[in-house]
């Protein structure tokens, strides 16, 4: 695991962007995974200025984490409008290659495996994007998700619905099942990139990245992950313990490694 600490959210932009757009012009049609919520905005922002500097993404795909469940089609804070309105509408990515879960279908499990098995069709994702909850989720994966976990359906903590109740007009309309990428889907990815901004992200960030592996902090399964890459800004960093040694590892990374 890398850890990048950075001045704020419009440099992890950029060097996230940086990992997408090396990524797509070494293999066009790469595959993405995509992360809602706040951290990513900047490296989408970033995105859409690149493809108006000619960064094409039409032949590239693109696999969503995770959608709320009973949220009618259309809804704007269903996962699929966010990413159509934060991201893919501002590029030229084709909206037949833009996957989510069903959280309308009739038959949630059967949705489920057949969204895994469209990512492994499409060859699996090249570079996942990441946020972090503030109690360690990734996805949806709440705390005491399996680690063996696939696309599923999930209950939502109370935390959770609390945190993403900005999004709505009140708590009471923030659903409380969704359909999430398992632990295990997510570590099958080859590159995972996960963004962490703000003093509300610090505990999170060093339970995940310098204490134990359990599934009390979910995201902590990255430790195990051979190429994943945390980008923060200096307040999500301000508890890790070894912020100085990732600093100076980061300075004096040579350029061959790449992000």
């Amino acid at each position: 695991m890398e850890i990048v600490i950075l001045s704020g959210s419009r440099q992890i932009g950029k060097l996230a962007a940086d990992a997408i757009e090396q990524l797509i012009r070494r293999k066009p049609h790469a595959v993405l995974g995509l992360a809602t919520g706040s951290s990513p905005l900047p490296v989408y922002d970033e995105l859409a200025v690149r493809h108006e500097q000619g960064l094409d993404f039409s032949r590239t795909s693109a696999f969503a984490l995770d959608e709320y469940v009973g949220l009618p089609a259309g809804h704007p804070e269903s996962y699929r409008e966010v990413v159509r309105r934060e991201f893919t509408n501002r590029v030229n990515i084709a909206p037949e290659n833009v996957h989510g879960p069903d959280g309308t279908a009739g038959d949630i499990p059967a949705s489920c495996d057949a969204y895994e098995q469209a990512i492994i069709a499409a060859g699996g994702v090249d570079l996942q994007l990441l946020g972090v909850g503030t109690d360690g989720h990734i996805g949806f994966n709440e705390p005491g998700s399996s680690f063996a976990s696939r696309t599923r359906i999930k209950s939502l903590i109370e935390q959770t619905r609390r945190d993403n109740a900005r999004f709505f007009d009140s708590l009471a309309e923030v659903p409380h099942h969704v359909i999430t990428q398992g632990l295990a889907t997510i570590m099958a990815a080859r590159h995972v990139v996960l963004v962490a901004t703000g003093a509300q992200k610090a505990q999170a960030v060093r339970d995940f990245v310098e204490g134990p592996v359990a599934a009390i902090c979910p995201a902590s399964v990255l430790q195990f992950h051979p190429h994943a890459t945390v980008l923060l800004d200096e307040a999500a960093a301000s508890a890790l313990k070894l912020a100085d040694f990732y600093r100076h590892t980061y300075e004096n990374k040579p350029a061959w490694q790449g992000l």
